[in-house]
């Protein structure tokens, strides 16, 4: 583990990953210029508005609500894209970060993550086994890698919150077949939501497309409802599940499968982010 690019080497790292994902060397802070909008933990990292703490309790947004969401969404969507684009074999998650941190800021959004509880980076980027809240850094994506591209922005004071899996290089036919079955899991849960439909339905959906697959789901995290806040209620957990709940008319939540091979569990690590697959052969 290192202390930047080009900083002095520190002492070797001996946490036991689960996979052969390494942390890699983080670059400075990015920075937004003066005249974007920010959200309100910009700059201590501490989010002051929230949303309920009753999951059953959620936001109706007005008209201009929900056109602002789309505004903020269309961005993100935009970004994702070029960002999506931009991946191949070599390109490091910094790069990525790089390109989407300039691609939102040219936009008059600011990068959501940034800084939000001290997340240190303006997107989230998860290789292989990592299953969320990957720290973009000095790490370049290999042949047949598989990486996941977490972008929100902030614009008009709402936040747009997308990403998507990409195939890097020549990815095998497992790879190939995890992320269609994730999106296609995604897409059978987005058909379901409706006025009147349980939000625990979701868990239901995504759980029978995955399941004879022998693919598993991870419900330590889930989606959110989102608007002004990052993240409020509903809480989307996608497996069965018993989170109460109703949607109506003006909601706003994501929907976010985390698919696996083998079993749903996991392990975090020392930067207090990254969430990474359990695996039974531990890498040192």
């Amino acid at each position: 583990m290192g202390t930047g690019f080009g900083g002095a080497a520190s002492v070797k790292d001996t946490f036991k990953y689960s996979g052969r994902v390494r942390p890699g060397k983080q670059s400075p802070r990015r920075t937004v210029p003066a005249g974007i909008p920010r959200p309100d933990y910009w700059k201590d990292g501490q989010p002051k508005a929230r949303g309920s703490l009753l999951p059953w309790q959620i936001e109706v947004k007005s008209e201009a609500d929900i056109a602002g969401m789309r505004a903020a969404g269309r961005i993100a969507r935009e970004v994702l894209d070029l960002a999506g684009n931009a991946l191949k074999v070599g390109m490091t998650t910094d790069e990525i970060d790089a390109l989407v941190h300039e691609a939102t800021i040219a936009r008059g959004a600011y990068p959501s993550p940034l800084n939000y509880h001290g997340f240190p980076k303006s997107c989230c980027t998860s290789v292989n086994e990592v299953i969320c809240h990957g720290i973009p850094d000095s790490s370049q994506l290999r042949d047949g890698d598989i990486c996941n591209v977490d972008v929100t922005c902030y614009f008009g004071g709402y936040h747009g919150d997308c990403s998507e899996t990409f195939l890097v290089g020549e990815v095998d036919e497992a790879g190939k077949r995890l992320v269609k079955a994730t999106y296609d899991a995604w897409q059978a849960a987005i058909a379901y939501c409706a006025p009147g439909r349980e939000y625990k339905g979701i868990g239901a959906i995504i759980e029978d497309a995955i399941v004879p697959l022998g693919y598993t789901s991870v419900s330590h995290f889930c989606g959110h409802g989102i608007g002004s806040v990052f993240h409020t209620t509903p809480n989307v957990i996608h497996m069965r599940n018993q989170e109460p709940g109703r949607m109506e008319a003006g909601h706003t939540f994501t929907i976010e499968p985390m698919i696996n091979e083998g079993r749903a569990q996991h392990i975090e690590w020392r930067d207090g982010w990254t969430v990474s697959l359990y695996i039974a052969q531990v890498y040192t």
